[in-house]
């Protein structure tokens, strides 16, 4: 194996993880950040204040409230990371392209 073709392969590799990675984060922003088990606790968190207002209890609808703000939690941080790795992906392919034109220009 030449250096060449080693240089060739690690870019080649370089360039299909940030592929890979670039696709798990918009299948993360796609399907986890409004999965149907956080819009069915959404459902049920509502029916919970209904029943709290209207038999005016107090603890309960507080504890539906800090169940709602620890949902929004959850989907911001699923679209965080999301976020993260299609960034990343992006960046680990630009860099790849980047080697690959530099190795190309050298090339014999």
């Amino acid at each position: 194996m030449t250096p060449f073709n080693l240089a060739v392969f690690v870019i080649g590799m370089l360039f299909l993880l940030g592929m890979i990675t670039f696709l798990a984060g918009i299948f993360i922003l796609a399907f986890r950040a409004s999965s149907s088990d956080v819009k069915t606790i959404a459902a049920q968190t509502a029916r919970l204040v209904q029943k709290g207002l209207a038999e005016e209890v107090a603890g309960l609808v507080g504890n539906a409230s800090n169940l709602v703000d620890a949902m929004n939690q959850l989907v911001r941080t699923s679209r965080g990371i999301g976020i993260f790795l299609a960034v990343i992906g992006m960046l680990m392919m630009g860099v790849a392209c980047w080697l690959a034109i530099q190795v190309y220009e050298i090339s014999p």
